[in-house]
């Protein structure tokens, strides 16, 4: 699937973050900021995960400004995929500074963000959106117990303005509630768990990918959970062959 990397690198750890994008054949068009450096997140593993994230290198108006102007060339069909929390020298509503510029051109908006920041940008009618059922829990203050409850507060965020809800539940598989109602669920695919770390990510990249190959929101599922799952059962990202070994499992 053609894509291109947007964002910011610094110092000799943004190289290497523009090298390892290249080395999946992605496109990038990074900012490379003058000072600082691409933080370093250290993921600590034992019986419980651990992080500890470092802080990355400020981002100046001049900085914000080069990073519109490349949104801009965004057009209409195209997918803009908006991921993470908002660095430190960033405004904290960028993520909807960004929406209302390009609300216009027919974009299709995916936020794989959780709390305050979701929340704000619903609005904008995403066409995707991905929380686990613990952030799905924390965006309305209660305690979901069950599935039942995961499709009821999912439908909510529907009328709030999202299209297309993904809940993930770790071990307990996915549901999905569709722009046209449907639930699709599905158990998570038989596999040793390795490395959680981008797993998510990897979801939304999978749905994303399914979906462009013929439209259509149970394959993107589908996909969406095989890539997921795939990369959780590998040591860094999965490669194609684990994705399409894990999907055989969900067909």
């Amino acid at each position: 699937v053609e894509n291109i990397a947007l964002g910011y690198i610094a110092g000799f750890t943004g190289d290497e973050i523009e090298r390892r994008v290249r080395s999946f054949g992605c496109k990038t068009d990074f900012i490379r900021l003058k000072n600082g450096m691409s933080r370093i997140n250290v993921k600590l593993k034992s019986k419980e995960e651990s992080e500890i994230n470092g802080t990355g290198p400020s981002i100046s108006a001049e900085d914000l400004d080069e990073l519109f102007n490349k949104l801009d060339n965004l057009k209409e069909g195209d997918f803009l995929i908006l991921a993470g929390s908002i660095p430190r020298t960033l405004p904290e509503n960028i993520y909807e500074t960004i929406m209302e510029r390009l609300k216009d051109k027919n974009i299709k908006f995916v936020v794989d963000a959780t709390g305050e920041l979701l929340l704000k940008v619903l609005k904008y009618k995403l066409f995707l959106i991905k929380p686990n059922h613990h952030e799905l829990s924390e965006l309305f203050g209660v305690e979901i117990k069950n599935e039942e409850e995961i499709i009821g507060y999912s439908r909510k965020l529907q009328t709030m303005g999202a299209e297309n809800v993904l809940i993930s539940m770790a071990g307990d598989g996915a549901i999905f509630i569709s722009s046209k109602g449907e639930i699709i669920k599905s158990s998570v695919p038989k596999g040793v768990l390795k490395n959680s770390v981008g797993a998510g990510d990897s979801m939304v990249a999978g749905f994303i990918s399914g979906y462009l190959k013929n439209n259509n929101l149970e394959n993107a599922f589908k996909m969406g959970l095989a890539t997921g799952s795939a990369s959780a059962f590998s040591e860094g990202l999965a490669i194609k062959e684990k994705v399409e070994e894990t999907l055989k499992q969900i067909l």
